[in-house]
């Protein structure tokens, strides 16, 4: 029955965890185990366990690796020190998003590309086209890496039980390579939920004691395994986006509060800065803002935002939010929509119903308030 989808080494793991099974852009994934709800609201007291071995991981190696991806991508390369991490787009020349991802850097001559999972193939063959003008090796390492992402309050209390590496001395977005449960791993201080811990890369064999070892050294301090649902929940409050909603092949960073990781002012003429510049300077039609709604209805995308009976635009992600009990979303409206001033609804079904603006995340973490 899903014998055409792709797995994780961890599905036998899911399977005995008695996890609710999907088919996640050809993948067999969990999308829940306790509940949404409960996952949800463990990784923000506790500790969420997260299989995201879907993820794709290519490789950029050789003399001109740095050069290369500061062509690739909007954010500064340049800028970046060995052991550090940031987030980025991929352009098309027309400077709308192939994908969004993150970049490692281990040196100048190497970095490591971290994408989504459903543009994979699409990805792989970008990069690699992209790379011919360049003296580099781009090499796609997802068929044989695992990766597991411990998120939550708890997470590096957890996780230091099972490693000699000085947790506390990685910083956010920093990466050291080291030994996990004797396991040469790469443990980076990075995640999708708005909490702090750690992504670990690993090949795929060693990916299944891994997981139960983390079930088991953090029982005391209540960790769970935590599914698709929660994880979009969580990076929603976390107003992360999420290709295919905030970001697709139709939108381009600028558009979708993404300036910040737009560099126009760097040296390397980006694959789609001349598009960015055209639309920055006609102004762009249409910007990307969070909303909540007020009373009951929860958004799904798709819906339609609605002021003065005229449709203004459309959510991009909606959901009922655990830990603010309410409906939140993201929608892409008229860039002259007044924030503020002008009321809007969200129509859910045949409702309209009352929604005002959030600035910035729905939900920041106590120690960054």
């Amino acid at each position: 029955m899903h014998d055409h989808l792709k797995r994780t080494p961890l599905v036998d793991e899911h399977l005995a965890l008695n996890a609710k099974m999907v088919d996640f852009g050809g993948w067999y994934m969990p999308v829940q185990y306790s509940g949404l709800v409960d996952e949800h609201l463990c990784t923000r007291n506790r500790a969420g366990l997260f299989d995201v071995s879907h993820m794709g991981e290519i490789r950029v190696k050789g003399p001109q690796a740095e050069a290369f991806v500061d062509v690739l991508t909007t954010n500064s390369v340049r800028k970046l020190v060995p052991g550090q991490i940031h987030y980025t787009v991929m352009l098309y020349d027309k400077g709308t998003v192939v994908d969004d991802l993150l970049v490692y850097k281990f040196s100048e001559t190497h970095y490591l590309l971290v994408v989504n999972a459903s543009n994979l193939e699409k990805d792989v063959a970008w990069v690699e086209e992209q790379a011919k003008p360049f003296d580099v090796e781009v090499v796609n390492e997802s068929g044989e890496t695992a990766q597991i992402a411990i998120q939550g309050p708890k997470a590096e209390m957890i996780l230091q039980k099972l490693t000699s590496l000085k947790l506390e001395d990685i910083a956010y977005y920093h990466f050291q390579m080291g030994q996990v449960e004797g396991v040469d791993c790469l443990v980076s201080r990075t995640g999708y939920t708005g909490e702090d811990g750690f992504e670990i890369y690993l090949p795929n064999a060693e990916a299944p004691a891994l997981w139960r070892r983390l079930l088991e050294v953090g029982k005391d301090e209540g960790i769970q395994p935590a599914g698709l649902g929660a994880r979009d929940t969580l990076r929603l409050e976390a107003r992360m986006a999420l290709y295919g909603h905030e970001i697709d092949e139709t939108i381009a960073p600028i558009e979708a509060g993404l300036k910040w990781v737009v560099k126009m002012k760097k040296k390397a003429d980006f694959i789609g800065k001349a598009a960015l510049k055209t639309m920055r300077d006609e102004g762009i039609p249409r910007k990307l803002i969070g909303f909540e709604i007020v009373g009951k209805g929860i958004p799904r995308q798709g819906y339609p935002v609605m002021s003065n009976g005229e449709e203004i635009g459309v959510v991009a992600s909606g959901t009922f939010s655990p830990t603010l009990e309410k409906g939140i979303g993201t929608a892409l409206v008229k860039t002259d929509f007044q924030e503020m001033e002008q009321p809007f609804q969200i129509q859910v079904r045949k409702r309209l119903i009352e929604a005002n603006v959030v600035k910035g995340p729905f939900y920041t973490r106590p120690e960054k308030a």
